[in-house]
């Protein structure tokens, strides 16, 4: 028999065009995937990938074998996830952003365990969509172009603490103070601001924070004016914790988007918590 692991580090680095990429999915190191694979071609004794200074490129053995791999290991992916399902069916697994999970899932669900106590939830953050056809996840919740159900669409623009407000009258008025922003949607200010007439040249400076939470937090602190995202910044704008300077949004291609790799059976707790995510935008 031919080791199971090396069967997996060769179909994800093949079907995803490299190692790291191969390692980022499997939850293991590049170093790990390289390991997997020469040790299966050596069992093979035959080359499955040709190495570069570019990369890897895949064989003509590697490429004959690839769609049925990818194929038993989606089947198999599907049946351990049946499995687990089957075993705890109250349990909901959902896959989704840090700052979703923070900002807009995690108030939420104090009402759904209200609704349906006997419903667990678990709740992974994670930088990217998961591969669901691999991972035992239910439902992934992210911000995406299209796929899934379409809980809204991504709104974005300037939101500061009550107490900057007044320093601030037009968009000029932001090159003198800190602008927050989010080393994930990096790009932010600089959409704002170009879809803003009598925009300041350039894009303001502030700090950069690697969880999107955390830069939320840092403006409810008065630290400086943070991009907002609808969604995320919503129910602090509510409050009146976090107020929106200039009236302008910018709307951007990709809206928030729940999803699920399998068919869910009426009235199933996956079913149910789905409903409930959608009555509860």
């Amino acid at each position: 028999m031919l080791p199971l692991n090396g069967l997996r580090a060769f179909e994800a680095a093949a079907r995803l065009g490299g190692f790291a990429a191969a390692a980022q999915e499997l939850g293991v190191t590049p170093g790990a995937v390289t390991a997997h694979v020469k040790a299966l071609e050596d069992m093979l004794g035959a080359r499955l990938f040709e190495r570069s200074a570019r990369g890897v490129v895949m064989t003509p053995l590697a490429a004959a074998a690839l769609a049925s791999f990818t194929e038993g290991f989606d089947l198999l992916g599907q049946a351990v996830q049946s499995l687990t399902t089957e075993a705890a069916p109250q349990v909901v697994h959902i896959a989704t952003l840090p700052a979703i999970a923070q900002l807009w899932l995690s108030p939420r669900l104090p009402d759904l365990r209200a609704m349906a106590p006997e419903i667990s939830v678990s709740i992974t953050a994670l930088e990217t969509p998961p591969n669901l056809k691999r991972l035992p996840y239910d439902l992934c919740l992210f911000y995406a172009a299209e796929g899934g159900i379409d809980l809204g669409h991504d709104e974005i623009f300037p939101v500061c603490a009550p107490s900057l407000v007044t320093r601030i009258r037009t968009p000029a008025d932001l090159m003198d103070l800190p602008c927050l922003g989010d080393t994930t949607w990096s790009e932010d200010w600089a959409l704002w601001l170009a879809a803003v007439p009598s925009s300041p040249p350039g894009v303001p400076r502030g700090p950069h924070y690697s969880l999107y939470a955390l830069a939320v937090e840092e403006a409810l602190n008065g630290a400086g004016v943070l991009i907002g995202h609808a969604a995320l910044v919503a129910r602090h704008l509510a409050t009146g914790a976090l107020v929106a300077p200039f009236p302008q949004k910018v709307r951007l291609p990709q809206g928030l988007r729940l999803w699920s790799a399998r068919p869910q059976r009426p009235r199933s707790a996956v079913d149910r918590v789905t409903r409930f995510l959608q009555t509860a935008v």
